[in-house]
C-alpha cells in the first residue's frame, strides 16, 4: 500500500544565490537573493509565500528574521537546526503541513556568508561539552575517528578516499557554478597535507559563501506551474548521537534506518535509483552513506568508490554538481544537494546532465555524523 505522502507534493521552484564568493553580502540576503529566485523560477511570488522554513549560520531565530526580512506574514513555519540534514527534513514536514491544508506554498530557504565572513557563526553552533576538554578540531577530528575505524576495520585506504574528491573534481569541472573548477590526480590528493590523521586538506569541504532556496507545492497545483514538477517520493530521518564519542558505531551512520524508511515510503530501492547526491563534509563520509542507503554492503564502500565508479561515466553518478568538495559549502550544504537532484530530474544540468534520471536521492548529515536524513525525488514517469 502507498505511502499517503509519497507524491503529494513536488518541488515547483529552485533558486541560488551568491555560491563561492559574496562580498559585502549578509546572510539574510543572500537568502532573499535565492528565494526571489526559487519563486521565479516557479511563476510565483513572495506574496504566494503561506509557509516558510528558513535557516542561517547567524540567526536563532532564522525564521523570525527572515519573514521580516522577506516582508510576508506565513500561516506555517519552522525554524529546524539539525545541522545540514535541516533542510530535507524540512522538507517532510513542508510535505505534511500542505497535505493538511495548513499551507499551500511552502519556502525553504538559506543563507550564509562563511567564507567572506571568516567562518564566524556568531556562536549559534555549541562545542561538544564531553569532547572539548581533548581539545578536538571540530568538526574534523570526529570524522576523522570515523576514517580510521574505517580502515582497521574493512581495509580502506587514504587512495580509495582520494578517489571520493577526484570524482568530485571531475564533476565540478563540468559545472560553471563550482566554486572550485580545476580537476586533481589521485597522486596529488594524496600528497595533500593531513589536517587530522587519516583526513588531509583535499578530504574536507569547501568554506563558501551561498544562498539556495526550494518552493514546494500539491502535486496538482505543480501542475499548473511553469517548471516540470518533481516529486517527493519518500524522507525520513534518524538521530543516534550528538558527540561523536556517543555515537554507538564509528563505521555505522543513522543513515542505515533513515534511508531503509525513505525507501520504503518511495516503493523503491537503491537499485533504482538514478542519480545519488551525498552530503560529503568529509570524503569518508561519501563511504558510509553508500554503504548505510544499500548501494553497497558494509565494509566495500572504499572498493564501490574506487576507478572512477562516482565520476562522470562512472557506473553511480554521484554529486554530479561537484558536491561540497568542488561545488559549494557555505557551512551547511543539504539544500544544494537536492538542488542539484532537481535539476537533474528537469534535465537542465549542462554539460553534466545525465540521460534521462527518473529518481534520484538526496541525503543529508547534520552534526557529526549524527542527524541522517534521507529524501528521493521522482518524475512523473515514477509516480
Amino acid at each position: 500500500m502507498a505511502h499517503p505522502l509519497r507524491g503529494k507534493v513536488a518541488v515547483s521552484g529552485i533558486g541560488s544565490a551568491g555560491i563561492g564568493e559574496a562580498p559585502g553580502w549578509s546572510p539574510l540576503e543572500l537568502l532573499g537573493a535565492a528565494s526571489v529566485n526559487a519563486l521565479a523560477d516557479a511563476g510565483l511570488s513572495l506574496k504566494d509565500v503561506d509557509g516558510l522554513f528558513a535557516t542561517t549560520g547567524s540567526h536563532y531565530f532564522a525564521t523570525m528574521s527572515a519573514a521580516e526580512y522577506l516582508g510576508i506574514r506565513p500561516k506555517f513555519t519552522n525554524c529546524d537546526m539539525n545541522g545540514g540534514s535541516t533542510f530535507m527534513s524540512q522538507v517532510l514536514q513542508a510535505a505534511m503541513a500542505i497535505d493538511a491544508g495548513l499551507c499551500e506554498v511552502a519556502l525553504i530557504c538559506y543563507g550564509s556568508n562563511a567564507r567572506t565572513n571568516g567562518g564566524d557563526h556568531a556562536g549559534l553552533i555549541e562545542t561538544p561539552e564531553w569532547e572539548q576538554q581533548y581539545k578536538p578540531r571540530i568538526p574534523i577530528s570526529g570524522y576523522a575517528m570515523a576514517a580510521a575505524r574505517h580502515m582497521h576495520e574493512y581495509g580502506t585506504t587514504r587512495e580509495q578516499l582520494a578517489e571520493v574528491v577526484v570524482a568530485a573534481r571531475k564533476w565540478g569541472a563540468m559545472n560553471p557554478e563550482a566554486f572550485v573548477q580545476k580537476p586533481i590526480s589521485i597522486e596529488e590528493a594524496m600528497q595533500a597535507k593531513i589536517i587530522s590523521e587519516p583526513l588531509s586538506a583535499l578530504d574536507c569541504c569547501l568554506v563558501t559563501d551561498g544562498g539556495a532556496a526550494m518552493v514546494l507545492v500539491s502535486a496538482e497545483r505543480a501542475k499548473d506551474l511553469q517548471q516540470k514538477p518533481v516529486y517527493m517520493l519518500g524522507t525520513a530521518g534518524a538521530m543516534w548521537h550528538r558527540q561523536i564519542d556517543q555515537m554507538p558505531n564509528l563505521t555505522v551512520t543513522a543513515a542505515s534506518e533513515s534511508g531503509p524508511r525513505a525507501f520504503e515510503m518511495a516503493g523503491l530501492t537503491p537499485n533504482d535509483v538514478d542519480v545519488i547526491q551525498l552530503y560529503d563534509a568529509f570524503t569518508i563520509n561519501v563511504i558510509l552513506f553508500l554503504e548505510d542507503l544499500g548501494f553497497c554492503p558494509k565494509g566495500e564502500g572504499g572498493r564501490f568508490v574506487s576507478n572512477g565508479n562516482l565520476a562522470p561515466g562512472g557506473d553511480r553518478p554521484v554529486n554530479t554538481n561537484g558536491g561540497g568538495l568542488s561545488c559549494v559549502h557555505p557551512g551547511m550544504y543539504g539544500l544544494f544537494c537536492m538542488l542539484e537532484a532537481v535539476k537533474q530530474l528537469r534535465g537542465q544540468a549542462g554539460d553534466r546532465q545525465l540521460d534521462t534520471p527518473e529518481v534520484a536521492l538526496a541525503h543529508g548529515n547534520g552534526g557529526t555524523l549524527s542527524s541522517q536524513v534521507t529524501t528521493i525525488f521522482g518524475t512523473e514517469a515514477v509516480l
